[in-house]
């Protein structure tokens, strides 16, 4: 089977039973901007990390397939392929054990530090970017509610994380100086 098939050359792209609309819609943004945290997310496992760091990394990457596959589906009556709570309770599960290990904030905290610690920053950039898109698109079309709320303790996992990483290789937070 060939990668190419020449049915997008037209600017349509096609979506889970059978629907065709155009590349450049709402929903194909949100979840192309999904696909692009998973590429992110990518790229900071092939740094060295603790085991539990990159086995969650590797967890949340089948989330967001997941996820992408929920947000390309336009039927909410299919129940397949869903953001549930119980992963949004993952999320925070790990949120909770992750912070346990950290001093309070008393400051805004700058991306930075570790090299891993710096693209997991970009990664909650890039979430945080997706999360905007899925409400635009909620604005428009009927979603799953819980691709929001996934979005969401995401992102906020992805801070802590990256405060984690440093942490663990021993840079300090970077404290913003106005």
């Amino acid at each position: 089977m060939k990668i190419y098939t020449k049915t997008g050359d037209d600017g349509n792209t096609g979506l889970q039973g059978n629907f065709r609309i155009a590349k450049s819609h709402p929903r194909i943004m949100a979840y192309g901007t999904v696909d692009e945290a998973n590429a992110a997310i990518g790229i900071v496992l092939t740094n060295s990390l603790d085991d539990d760091v990159s086995q969650l990394l590797s967890q949340i990457q089948n989330d967001l397939f997941l996820l992408g596959s929920d947000l390309s589906n336009q039927n909410l009556n299919d129940l397949k392929n869903r953001v549930s709570l119980d992963m949004i309770e993952k999320l925070e599960g790990s949120i909770d054990k992750f912070e346990s290990e950290l001093p309070a904030i008393t400051n805004f905290i700058l991306p930075g530090g570790n090299v891993a610690a710096a693209q997991i920053h970009q990664v909650r950039t890039i979430v945080r970017r997706a999360e905007t898109l899925v409400v635009k698109l909620s604005d428009k079309d009927e979603i799953n509610s819980n691709s929001i709320k996934y979005l969401n303790r995401l992102s906020d996992l992805m801070f802590v994380m990256g405060r984690l990483i440093n942490k663990r290789n021993g840079v300090e937070d970077i404290i913003w100086k106005p």
